[in-house]
C-alpha cells in the first residue's frame, strides 16, 4: 500500500519510470521503503536542498499515521550493468 503510493508519486516525477525499483521491508510495525531510481533522475526525486524528497516523505508519513505505522523512505541510485 505504501509502496504503491510511493511508486505513483515518483513515476510522475522521473524521466525513466521503467528504472524505478521499490522494495518494502516490514519489521516490528515499522516499514522501510528503499527507492532506487536512474542516476539521471536523482535530482528530480531529491530536488533543490532536498525539498522534493522531504515532501514525498511527508505524504507517506501522513498516510501511514492514519494506521499508526512508522514508515521510512530511502533513495538510492540504480546500478547499471555494463
Amino acid at each position: 500500500m505504501y509502496k504503491e503510493l510511493l511508486e505513483y508519486i515518483v513515476k510522475n516525477l522521473v524521466a525513466y519510470p521503467e528504472k524505478i525499483e521499490i522494495s518494502e521491508i516490514e519489521n516490528d510495525g515499522k516499514v522501510a521503503l528503499k527507492l532506487k531510481v536512474a542516476k539521471e533522475d536523482m535530482g528530480r526525486v531529491i530536488g533543490k536542498e532536498g525539498r522534493i524528497i522531504r515532501s514525498i516523505r511527508e505524504i507517506i508519513y501522513a498516510y501511514a499515521a492514519k494506521e499508526s505505522k512508522k514508515v521510512s523512505v530511502d533513495v538510492e541510485e540504480t546500478k547499471e550493468n555494463n
